[in-house]
């Protein structure tokens, strides 16, 4: 792995372990099996309001946590390696840090595979005809391969807030609504 495509994709202590997670992966030729499993822990963080509890608690100690996350990691049938990591985690009292090494994790990959990563807000599940509609729409606008890093939240009401690197497209009805409001005020 590029040591600068991966100290500029991923910073801070989420990236220490997105990295090194990456790292691990790449070594034992998991990569596939690892992008799958988080992504099935980032889709239940986004289900489940229990898990998103165990992984934010700070009450919850740390042989509690491990077990609790050894049976999550079960019932989505992770592969080892992040069964292994999501111990470690656990072990050092870092499981809040979760989503942000599976979004780490998913810059490393897509800096990787040369893709930019978009990260989509969404007022519903977008579907996967949607998702491809959407990666195409910026691919075409930006002219690489784009991965999308995709996001619920009911309060934007509808429309999309799209970010790729420093640039923002926020197409959200919520916006639109503020921005009527001001015109009125005015």
């Amino acid at each position: 792995m590029d040591a600068q495509i991966s100290s500029s994709v991923a910073t801070g202590l989420s990236g220490r372990y997105a990295r090194a997670l990456f790292a691990l992966a790449l070594e034992g030729k998991s990569l596939a099996a690892v992008e799958a499993s988080l992504k099935a822990l980032s889709e239940a963080l986004a289900e489940s309001a229990d898990l998103k509890d165990l992984v934010s608690s700070p009450l919850v100690g740390r042989g509690a946590a491990g077990a609790a996350i050894a049976g999550v990691a079960d019932g989505l049938n992770v592969d080892p390696l992040t069964k292994n990591f999501l111990g470690v985690l656990a072990a050092n009292r870092r499981l809040a840090l979760l989503p942000a090494v599976i979004r780490d994790f998913a810059a490393l990959n897509a800096a990787r595979k040369g893709e930019v990563t978009a990260t989509v807000t969404a007022a519903h599940k977008l579907t996967a005809a949607q998702q491809e509609a959407l990666a195409a729409k910026l691919k075409a606008g930006i002219g690489r391969d784009v991965a999308l890093d995709v996001n619920v939240d009911p309060s934007i009401l509808g429309g999309l807030v799209v970010r790729v690197g420093s640039r923002m497209i926020d197409s959200s009805l919520k916006t639109r609504l503020d921005q009527l409001g001001q015109a009125l005020r005015a």
